[in-house]
């Protein structure tokens, strides 16, 4: 069998007061129902070979990680550069606000969200450098190996749209629901999702 590396990309568990308001990097954490979630994800993977356990720095993502971490004996390794979008000055605002106080950015965002600029914030193009530079850095420490990578749904669905060719305006067609699980094995000559939203 071809040689390959494991990547398994989990979305985290549902966080505290997130309903209707923009928290990329609103540091929230787990409700119960998220650490339920993350419970469910960690039995589910308890007997795969995982060798490490990575996540965002943000702590929704690092309190799912240390669940699903927990069966395997291993730490979790934070990485800041998987980190959600930076939203700037939209960050902990209510959608409803948003629309109100930046009309602009809202309708631009809604439109055209792999273009837009946030106030004070960031840029998709910035961030899908920094995501995928850190997986790159992954992929190459790990070679062969199936490692664990707690994020978040634009990250995650950055990475699956950059392995399955998708443009950056199409990738939020990518359902990412709480606790999603994915799975990617990298070959020598290319990526294969094997499991989406799982």
């Amino acid at each position: 069998m071809d040689e390959s590396t494991t990547v398994w990309l989990v979305r985290h568990g549902i966080p505290n007061d997130a309903e209707g308001r923009c928290y990329g990097r609103h540091d929230l954490a787990l409700s119960p129902e998220g650490i339920r979630q993350a419970k469910g994800v960690a039995q589910q993977l308890a007997c795969e070979p995982i060798s490490h356990v990575y996540s965002s720095n943000l702590r929704r993502a690092v309190e799912t990680a240390w669940i699903i971490a927990e069966p395997h004996g291993l730490n979790v390794q934070t990485v800041d550069e998987l980190a959600e979008m930076h939203f700037g000055d939209l960050e902990g605002l209510t959608y409803h606000d948003i629309q109100q106080r930046y009309a602009g950015i809202f309708e631009s965002w809604m439109m055209r969200p792999a273009e837009t600029q946030f106030p004070n914030g960031e840029s998709f193009t910035r961030m899908s450098g920094r995501v995928l530079g850190a997986l790159d850095v992954l992929l190459s420490r790990h070679r062969n190996q199936s490692i664990a990578v707690v994020a978040h749904a634009g990250v995650i669905r950055l990475v699956l749209g950059k392995t399955l060719s998708i443009p950056d305006n199409q990738i939020f067609r990518l359902a990412q629901r709480y606790g999603a699980i994915n799975r990617i094995r990298y070959f020598e000559d290319g990526p294969i999702v094997e499991l989406m939203n799982g």
